[in-house]
């Protein structure tokens, strides 16, 4: 579970939750070389598929032609949180991580975790204090995106970022609220929420090459691998439920009433929803939707 929480973690900190659906198969899909894209369709409704990455360098292409023709035939582009408020959205989230008055995060650390967490901080370099006032899911959002800002990745050159400035004359909607997200965390129990920093800080010196590696498979389109990358710790059955496979099926939910009604329509989400067993295409499936793979 440490790798795939703590990139969790990465992503909804930059306001769009990655989460992804297990991928237990064993062979890959043949793949051609781009990040995957599918579509469902009948007679007068198309709606793409499009796995993303939330953060990413400067300079990263993929925005290739098969993506381009699809992006350019939609006039509606869903993400899975409102991309346009970003700042509220970031109030939102400070006023929801702070701790009661008189409480501090370190405070509430047994002692050989607030030494490793100490340690983490100043690798990073921020002084001890400076998280105290947050509470433990907030902590682990910033020990999880600080490394990879480090890196040299960005958040506005994220996939989702990057089709809101190229849709900017598309109808925009949103699967999900922020605060809908941020529960995700928020609600945690407070031993759980220790328990997801504690893993974050002992696998902090991993979090950019995991992505790294993330990417790459996301670049070569090999959407199982991919997959696998981002679930194989994933083995809390409660945890997979609630940050995977729920969403997953109300996604399914809104792209089945949205066949009710005509037009093309492009949805970004995060690329590990559309691998695995509980995938979004798994689920449309069984409902009797098929989403095929769009070739090169």
């Amino acid at each position: 579970m440490l790798r795939k929480l703590t990139i969790t973690a990465s992503a909804l900190a930059l306001g769009a939750g990655a989460l992804a659906a297990p991928a237990h198969a064993e062979h890959h899909e043949e793949t051609a070389s781009g990040p995957a894209l599918w579509q469902v369709s009948d007679d007068d409704t198309t709606i793409y598929l499009f796995g993303t990455i939330h953060v990413l360098p400067e300079g990263e292409t993929w925005y290739d032609e098969r993506i381009s023709t699809a992006f350019d035939a939609s006039e509606e582009l869903v993400f899975e949180i409102d991309m346009d408020d970003m700042a509220g959205a970031a109030q939102m989230m400070q006023g929801l991580a702070m701790l009661p008055e008189g409480q501090t995060l370190r405070s509430l650390m047994a002692e050989d975790d607030l030494a490793e967490y100490e340690t983490a901080l100043e690798g990073i370099g921020i002084p001890a204090a400076a998280l105290d006032p947050v509470e433990p899911w907030a902590a682990t959002l910033t020990l999880s995106m600080l490394p990879l800002v480090q890196a040299g990745y960005q958040p506005d050159q994220g996939v989702e970022m990057v089709l809101r400035q190229r849709g900017e004359d598309k109808t925009r909607v949103a699967l999900e609220t922020m605060e809908e997200q941020v529960a995700l965390f928020d609600t945690m129990p407070m031993e759980a929420q220790l328990e997801l920093l504690d893993a974050t800080v002992e696998n902090i010196d991993n979090v950019v090459s995991s992505i790294e590696a993330m990417k790459a498979e996301w670049l070569e389109g090999d959407a199982d691998a991919l997959g696998e990358l981002m679930n194989d710790e994933l083995d809390d059955p409660a945890l997979y439920e609630t940050l995977l496979v729920n969403r997953n099926r109300n996604w399914v939910n809104w792209i089945e009433n949205r066949m009710d009604e005509p037009g093309t329509v492009f949805i970004a989400v995060g690329a590990g929803h559309l691998a695995g067993e509980d995938s979004v295409q798994q689920i449309l499936s069984e409902r009797g939707l098929t989403a095929e793979r769009v070739a090169n």
